[in-house]
């Protein structure tokens, strides 16, 4: 389809499709604001894993986070490639958008409960944590509905996301009403998102597939990491803010800002050394690896904030752990961050640089290195000030040798054929 005009957004556009070439497609406005939902379901599950790990709730905490971060990031997945390649802006996907976005609302609502549950043992607390989820995938399914019938020539495609969206909400259904254990409602979920992660797959490769637009979607998720990382800003101030409370400035909250805001940072510039948006265009069968890796990327970034939250608890007295517990819960987070992306970068371009070992083994050794010195008795801020190394060891090591490594990369993957 070609791009809409601003004067034909007051009717109804046909959902023809996209053009998956179309120059200078970048988010819109409707898409920006659809994403500020999620910073509140970021935020919820953030501040309960936080709280959780201060109140000495380890293992749940972690199983409560994993199952929120892949839902609020699976949810935004699927809008975000359905946009792709289907945005109209007309008034009637806005107002399918807005109630997607309650959904989003409704279920960063059911989070708190959700963990409280989790934490305590018994009945899980999912109830408005699945009806807001529910609501984001049935609104979804309205918008396959209306692709199918607009755009004949992937009709079948569209259908096959009806029918397994759909399947997988029945079953979320089923659980929601169903009083089960947190075994048997994880057992539950495990099987239903198994069958939410093959829907994409078999749909796009049985059929012809979506025309989704590689530098847009490449843009969109960096869009979302940009938004995650605001997590470790606010980690960041919350532990500065209540250390500064107890004991007013000292150099100890100055090291935690700098090594907060320096984490933070360090990560969003590793990030974004990937050329998602050239390689996805050239190689389109990649996006399934990159985009689902990213759960697993948003979900080291969000926990990476939350450990920065966790200094803060620790700050105030508020927490069970000690000072090893607060940096182990950054440094871990930070190593799944590094894992991840290292991982993206390599199946992104398919080519082994056996210079990403050095600088895996120097980001890994920084962490370590953290996490012994907590131990050791050594303060919270300088713990964190060496964790800020293990990022800036990438960045540097990309800025002075490894940019001339990717661009030559690039070269042999995207020449022409």
């Amino acid at each position: 389809m070609s791009e809409i005009l601003a004067g034909t957004r007051h009717r109804l556009v046909r959902m023809s499709g996209r053009d998956p070439a179309q120059t200078h497609r970048a988010s819109t406005p409707l898409e920006l604001l659809f994403d500020l939902a999620f910073v509140v379901a970021f935020g919820q599950a953030g501040d309960q894993f936080a709280h959780a790990l201060a109140e000495g709730y380890t293992a749940a905490g972690v199983v409560a986070f994993v199952f929120a971060i892949v839902g609020t990031c699976w949810a935004w997945i699927n809008f975000s490639w359905f946009a792709s390649a289907y945005d109209t802006d007309d008034w009637f996907y806005r107002l399918t958008t807005m109630v997607q976005m309650s959904g989003v609302v409704v279920f960063a609502l059911g989070i708190p409960e959700f963990f409280a549950s989790i934490e305590h043992g018994g009945h899980v607390g999912n109830v408005v944590l699945l009806v807001g989820y529910v609501i984001m995938r049935v609104a979804l399914i309205g918008q396959w509905l209306r692709a199918a019938h607009q755009d004949p020539a992937r009709r079948r495609t569209a259908h096959w996301y009806v029918v397994l969206v759909g399947s997988a909400q029945l079953g979320w259904i089923a659980v929601t009403v169903l009083d089960l254990d947190a075994a048997a409602f994880f057992t539950a979920s495990a099987l239903l998102f198994t069958l939410e992660f093959l829907g994409p797959v078999m749909a796009e490769r049985k059929t012809s597939g979506t025309p989704w637009h590689p530098h847009h979607i490449a843009e969109r998720y960096g869009l979302l990491a940009i938004i995650t990382f605001g997590e470790g800003v606010f980690g960041t101030v919350a532990a500065v803010s209540m250390l500064v409370e107890e004991r007013g400035w000292s150099t100890e909250a100055v090291a935690i800002v700098v090594a907060g805001l320096g984490i933070t940072f360090g990560l969003w510039w590793s990030y974004f050394i990937m050329p998602s948006g050239p390689v996805l265009a050239r190689y389109r069968s990649r996006a399934f690896g990159w985009g689902y890796g990213h759960i697993l990327l948003y979900g080291s970034i969000a926990a990476t904030g939350s450990g920065l939250h966790l200094a803060a608890y620790l700050s105030e007295g508020h927490a069970v752990v000690g000072i090893p517990g607060a940096v182990s819960a950054v440094a871990i987070p930070v190593l799944i961050f590094s894992i991840s992306l290292f991982t993206l970068y390599n199946w992104l371009l398919h080519e082994f640089d056996p210079f990403h070992i050095a600088l895996f083994v120097g980001t890994v050794l920084t962490l370590v290195a953290a996490v012994v010195l907590a131990y050791a008795g050594a303060s919270l801020g300088l713990c964190l000030l060496v964790i800020t190394a293990s990022p800036a060891i990438v960045v540097v090591g990309y800025e002075t040798v490894g940019h001339r490594h990717q661009a030559d990369a690039l070269a042999r993957i995207l020449a022409p054929r």
